[in-house]
């Protein structure tokens, strides 16, 4: 298979600002933030998760619980991806009952990833509320999930790629279609 031609939508300064504007949201200027927790789908939405954290515990001084989820074993897909898919950690060392959960990925596409993810959440307990934040937004639903928080929504075909490249996993932030 041939690379296809690289078109950036986001640097690395745009990244930046769509994270703390999804950061303001969230933190609905520093409302209501005792009873929140973040959670970050593996793989690039953990980079994203500590980063809105750090970013809420900077502006607001308020530590927030951050959880980490890997949904592999909760997806519809499993035996398409792999004969022996790798499963990593799940990280919620805290009691998820009554809480506002913001979970974070970095895009949102047909849905199906964010919905593995509510039902692994669910399996911890039952949160007050559950909200997803997203980076980038490109349609394409299969399933009935919408996002609370979009960082930047963008048109795609469905046969196009989008690759979201942060500085934690890939050396350097930016996010582009190919």
């Amino acid at each position: 298979m041939t690379d296809r031609a690289q078109q950036v939508i986001l640097d690395s300064v745009q990244v930046g600002e769509i994270i703390t504007s999804l950061v303001r949201q969230i933190a609905q200027e520093g409302k209501n933030l005792g009873n929140l927790a973040i959670v970050g789908i593996r793989r690039r939405g953990v980079p994203l998760a500590q980063r809105i954290s750090a970013q809420i515990e900077k502006l607001y001084g308020v530590k927030l619980e951050l959880g980490i989820l890997d949904i592999t074993l909760y997806r519809d897909d499993l035996s398409l991806i792999a004969v022996q898919p790798v499963v990593h950690a799940t990280e919620i060392n805290f009691n998820v009952e009554g809480k506002r959960i913001v979970l974070v990925d970095d895009v949102l596409f047909t849905g199906r990833t964010v919905r593995a993810a509510i039902s692994e959440i669910l399996d911890f307990g039952r949160p007050a509320k559950i909200e997803l934040a997203v980076l980038v937004d490109r349609g394409h639903r299969e399933l009935p999930i919408a996002a609370d928080y979009i960082g930047k929504k963008i048109e795609t075909r469905r046969d196009e790629l989008v690759d979201v490249l942060l500085t934690e996993t890939d050396g350097e932030d930016k996010v582009v279609i190919r």
